[in-house]
């Protein structure tokens, strides 16, 4: 049972070995956990108790968990961690399209688990508080100005580059699809033109000071789109 204030996260698996691995691991992390084994118990749980995250595994016995996935996006914007043995990109891309904020392939570690259900409760956390200045290593983003400083100095971005980096904030530790950014910035037209985007990452991370490869702030989901790690020491 969870005790009042600490974070409630809601198991929905229909393999209690699984829950009671996850119910152990985040319950040591310190949150509060309930468990629902199908995906109409689960849509009846996030009713009634509104949990602050959901971690959804997408194969069900009632329905697919991309179906529970569309119909909890109808009623709330609870940060959804899918859980899944598919690892392709193709199940990747649809479920995040489909509204969720991250994907996690079985088999997985519970150090990792635990980093990606902080991160995206950080987010929902400091998206409420309404920052309108954000500073990561020596990067320094005003949204309200549209102003960048990297070490105090003034980073010179295009439009399009400072749209990039707002959409990447605003959404950290978030995985974007290329779809989704694309559709955002250039229109539903260009979302198969990935080019655009890989030319228009790496020149966004060259003038912010990191290098492609490195794992850093701004990271790559191969095949599947970018994501922006507040933490890169979390291991997200």
């Amino acid at each position: 049972m969870s005790t009042e204030g600490e974070p409630t996260v809601l198991l929905v698996d229909d393999e209690a070995q699984i829950r009671r691995m996850l119910r152990f691991t985040l319950e040591e992390a310190g949150y509060g956990v309930r468990e629902a084994e199908s995906g109409r118990i689960a849509l009846g749980e996030i009713a009634l108790t509104v949990p602050d995250l959901v971690i959804l595994d997408l194969g069900l016995p009632d329905t697919s968990g991309t179906e529970v996935l569309r119909a909890l996006r109808k009623l709330s914007s609870i940060p959804v961690l899918i859980l899944s043995v598919r690892g392709g990109e193709q199940d990747k891309i649809e479920a995040l399209e489909t509204g969720a904020d991250d994907y996690l392939t079985k088999p997985f570690g519970g150090g990792e688990l635990v980093a990606r259900v902080r991160a995206l409760l950080r987010r929902v956390h400091t998206a409420e508080a309404a920052e309108k200045v954000f500073t990561f290593g020596p990067i320094q983003v005003d949204l309200d100005r549209s102003r960048v400083l990297r070490e105090g100095r003034p980073v010179k971005l295009t439009s399009l580059e400072f749209k990039l980096l707002r959409m990447l904030v605003l959404h950290r530790d978030k995985v974007l699809t290329h779809q989704h950014i694309l559709g955002e910035l250039w229109g539903p037209k260009a979302t198969s033109k990935t080019n655009y985007l890989r030319i228009y990452m790496m020149q966004l991370r060259r003038k912010l000071g990191e290098e492609v490869d490195s794992a850093g702030h701004f990271q790559t989901e191969s095949g599947v789109g970018y994501r922006f790690v507040s933490d890169p020491m979390m291991g997200c």
